[in-house]
């Protein structure tokens, strides 16, 4: 393994091709003509993702995919609105936290981390407080690893008249999204996600028909996506120094995205990643936190072995030693790990994930990686 890089097994950043790395080692000016349009065409190939190009406008954002959800929620929600984030994870409770320090009201609805959230509960939250303007959904919650009902809660929103955002961080380009059939004010993902390009670049899908309620909502100067999107709009040219390699390394990743069949072709190569990963940590002794139905193939989340020689950063170090990078786990009542399976890899990665797992416990004598009896 010393020949090539570490694999990623994380929810980002991930593997990337070598074409991607390459796409790299041009210099760009920020107001070129030829960098202007590069951008243009990652917005215009972005739009296509999700069939969006008469219903949203997508604007880029510099930074990690955190700086554009704070930027959606400041840019959407006026500044006397109320915010309800669906909560079933760690990344819902930091949208909670960042939603509370712009200064709007927030109001969290708690769910089972091993749950998807409830539609029908989300429903009669809405009708029992008109207060509520806006929902938070997480669509892919990589805390523990659960796919949430996007359509299902965008159907709710719509018929209760409240405003939806979606972090759709670690599902964007994987799991299918249809703008012309789910209504949402306002979609994120980044650059370092399931496109497979390189961190350093978020971007957020806005309803055209609430882009001019947008005007003055926002806080920032450096996070107002409606001042960004006019901009861009009157200039062709990012307001601020752009991430330049991120943006082309993107433009690179989009095409071989687009070569290898887009959404439906990547969803098919995850989804054989994870059951490649699942069957081979079986055979092993783990045991995933999350039930099958509710898992998505994005990252898949394990019960740490009950034999008390485990130690994760042993773990860790033995496997990162072999070539692989894991996760910790991000749940704070049981002990857990990590795996994603999700970037430039496929089953063959997977299965020498597995087999250095393996060695990693054939060094730590451990037989089984069976978890504790009850779980």
């Amino acid at each position: 393994m010393t020949d090539r890089d570490k694999i990623l097994l994380t929810p980002g950043p991930l593997t990337t091709t070598l074409r991607t790395k390459l796409a790299m080692l041009r210099d760009w000016g920020s107001w070129d003509s030829d960098f202007n349009a590069v951008t243009a065409r990652v917005r215009q190939s972005l739009l296509r993702v999700i069939h969006g190009q008469d219903t949203h406008v997508v604007v880029p954002l510099q930074g990690s995919g955190t700086f554009s959800v704070e930027a959606a929620v400041a840019t959407v929600v006026p500044r006397d609105g109320h915010v309800l984030v669906l909560d079933n994870g760690a990344y819902c409770k930091r949208a909670a936290r960042l939603t509370s320090l712009m200064g709007r009201r927030c109001t969290v609805m708690d769910f089972d981390e091993a749950q998807p959230v409830s539609p029908a509960a989300l429903a009669a939250r809405l009708k029992a407080d008109p207060s509520i303007t806006h929902v938070v959904l997480i669509h892919c919650e990589t805390g523990a690893g659960v796919r949430n009902p996007l359509e299902a809660v965008a159907d709710v929103c719509q018929a209760a008249g409240r405003g939806l955002i979606v972090d759709a961080m670690s599902s964007f380009a994987a799991l299918p999204i249809d703008a012309r059939r789910t209504r949402f004010d306002a979609l994120i993902a980044a650059s370092g996600k399931c496109l497979e390009g390189v961190p350093g670049m978020g971007f957020v899908f806005l309803r055209r028909a609430i882009l001019d309620g947008c005007a003055g909502n926002s806080q920032s100067l450096a996070m107002d996506l409606h001042d960004q999107y006019v901009y861009m709009e009157k200039t062709t040219q990012w307001r601020f120094t752009p991430p330049t390699h991120v943006v082309v390394a993107l433009a690179e990743a989009i095409a071989q995205f687009e070569e290898e069949g887009g959404q439906g072709a990547r969803l098919a190569r995850y989804t054989r990643n994870y059951e490649t990963l699942v069957q081979g940590m079986a055979r092993l002794g783990f045991k995933p936190f999350l039930a099958p139905d509710v898992q998505a193939p994005i990252i898949v989340t394990f019960h740490a072995p009950a034999d008390p020689r485990y130690d994760f950063k042993a773990f860790y170090a033995a496997a990162r030693a072999r070539g692989f990078i894991l996760y910790p786990g991000k749940l704070t009542t049981v002990e857990t790990f990590r795996v994603g399976c999700i970037g430039a890899i496929g089953p063959n990665e997977m299965e020498q994930a597995v087999h250095a797992v393996a060695l990693t416990l054939q060094d730590m004598g451990i037989g089984s990686a069976a978890p504790a009896p009850g779980v």
